[in-house]
């Protein structure tokens, strides 16, 4: 792909981001969905309900949230503060891509229906191909990978819901566990500044620290204040860096 490839038409560049489905972070991402089949049995839901939250939701980590919140025995009101704030970490993916996409022809409607399929995996896959696709089609070209991805992402859970809990145990978490190994190898890939590397360092090592004080709310927690402190070290670095500039001149 090129830049300079405006000759193309959009169906093109729709089918050339349907491809994506067979990239490797597509394909863990499949895996790790017959793994979460699996455990939307065990937990109780029927295959309906299990392909609705797939569609509904996308997200898998929410979805884990969700049943493991329903599990728990938690009402209606607590499951969906949960699902919320874990998905409250998109927002600064869908703020870094939809500006990528959009074009002053672009209609608010569709930006918003595309909203819906930024997840990690299609934001990492975006952030890293996006750039060799003329704007004017980096929108369908984004829908493409997608809404493609959602629908054979739930056209899994469909298929593998009760062929996955013939799976020994073992099997069936080393599926789900390839989710969240591939993001933190991902994310720390796809970072262009230090800054998002130093935060999610503190995102980690806190991670575990506050388990232990807060569990309910470790998570979240970990994430604000790894960024927060990754950023206020940021600005010190970076306000260092323009007084010896400074002093320099």
């Amino acid at each position: 792909m090129s830049p300079d490839s405006d000759d193309r038409s959009a169906l093109s560049w729709f089918f050339t981001g349907m491809r994506g489905l067979v990239s490797l972070p597509a394909l863990i991402l499949l895996t790790s969905i017959v793994g979460f089949s699996a455990f939307a049995l065990e937990s109780g839901l029927t295959r309906a309900e299990a392909v609705f939250m797939s569609l509904a939701i996308w997200a898998l980590p929410a979805q884990v949230i969700l049943i493991g919140s329903m599990a728990s025995g938690a009402n209606i009101a607590a499951c969906f503060l949960a699902v919320t704030l874990s998905s409250i970490r998109m927002t600064p993916m869908v703020a870094s891509i939809i500006p990528e996409m959009r074009t002053k022809r672009t209609p608010i409607w569709a930006l918003l229906i595309l909203s819906h399929f930024i997840a990690i995996t299609s934001w990492v896959f975006a952030i890293t191909t996006m750039r060799n696709v003329p704007r004017q089609h980096r929108a369908i070209y984004f829908a493409g990978f997608g809404v493609t991805l959602t629908l054979t992402g739930t056209l899994v859970v469909a298929v593998f819901y009760g062929i996955a809990s013939s799976f020994p145990p073992v099997v069936a978490g080393v599926l789900f566990f390839l989710t969240p190994v591939y993001f933190i190898a991902s994310i720390w890939a796809s970072a262009r500044q230090p800054v998002v590397k130093l935060a999610f360092v503190m995102g980690v090592a806190l991670g575990p620290l506050l388990a232990l004080v807060t569990p309910e709310f470790d998570v979240l927690y970990a994430g604000i204040g790894g960024g927060t402190i990754a950023y206020l070290i940021d600005r010190s670095r970076r306000r260092k860096k323009r007084m010896v500039k400074g002093a320099a001149r």
